[in-house]
Order: C-alpha cells, then structure tokens, then sequence
C-alpha cells in the first residue's frame, strides 16, 4: 500500500481537452490543479468526472502509487498526448477506499482544505444532509383496512365536523 500522506487535495482551476487519445482509447484532459502551493500543476488524466472547480486527490511527482500488477512505482513528470504532466488524480483504488470506481477520479467534499493529506477512508455524506424518506400521504401498503363500524364512525364524525363549521360560518355571519 502506498504513503498517501505524500498525496495532496487540490481544486481544478481549469480544464481543456488534449485532443489525444490514452493506451485505452479514452480522451485526455489537461487540468490545472492548485494544491497549495505557488504554482498549479498540470495534470493530463483520462478521467471523465473532472470538471472546473472539483476537488480531487493529487499524487504529486516523488510520492508513489501501486500499479495494477501490485508493484509500488514512483510519480515522474512525463509527457502526456503532447503535455507534460506534474502528478497523478487518484482514483478509489489508489487509495485503498472501499467503493469508487477505477480510472474515476477521487472526489471531496469542500470541507478538506486544499493542500492537506486526503483522508485514510472515503468520506460519506453527513447524517443532516442525506435525504429523508418521505412519510407517505396515502395508505401504506400493509396498513389495516377500516372495518364498516369504523367507517360509519368516521363518516358521523365528519360530517360533526361539516356541520359545526357551517354553522359557525352562520355564526359569524350574523
């Protein structure tokens, strides 16, 4: 397993597309990446969710990362369909998180701060901000069915109900 405390999160300043292609046939985008330091790097990756302002894990050039044979190897700047890139955008499976997809960049949460180490497990989203289910409006699907006392009883009561109302609109009309 690789260090990725040598890994950096950064945010995509911009995006354009390299007009090449990868080994896999998949189109090359070329990223400015600030991760906290003067100048952003230039990262060529074939991943498609890279958009302008996404939060991703960078392994910068020096850190290292384990390829699909198991062996650890190190980030060099190379040259990428005719642009020299700086480090790595980081996938599920470089960083060991469960979840994710290979070659789909590893994205954040703004909350990590552009620059610090990337976190040891894949953030889930907060207990507040997941959706709640809705109660429904109609009868459930195993919801007891009124018997006809019931229904008698509840038809009396509303129309109680019908008849204070209108009576109380009398009431104040008076």
């Amino acid at each position: 397993m690789p260090d990725i405390s040598e890994y950096k999160v950064g945010v995509v300043l911009e995006t354009e597309s390299v007009g090449a292609k990868s080994k896999s046939s998949k189109a090359l985008t070329s990223c400015k990446v600030n991760v906290g330091g003067d100048e952003p790097l230039t990262i060529v990756t074939s991943a498609t969710n890279v958009r302008d302002g996404s939060r991703v894990i960078v392994a910068p050039v020096g850190s290292t990362f384990v390829d699909d044979e198991g062996e650890e190897q190190p980030v060099k700047k190379a040259t990428v369909g005719g642009v020299v890139s700086e480090g790595m955008l980081c996938d599920s499976k470089m960083l060991s998180w469960s979840g994710g997809a290979k070659g789909i960049a590893a994205t954040l949460p703004e909350e990590f701060e552009v620059g610090s180490s990337p976190p040891s497990q894949k953030p889930r989203p907060k207990e507040a901000e997941t959706a709640a289910v809705p109660e429904s409006a109609g009868p459930g699907l195993f919801e007891k069915k009124l018997t006809k006392e019931e229904k008698k009883k509840l038809a009396e009561e509303r129309k109680k109900a019908r008849k204070a109302k209108k009576e109380a609109a009398k009431a104040a009309k008076d």
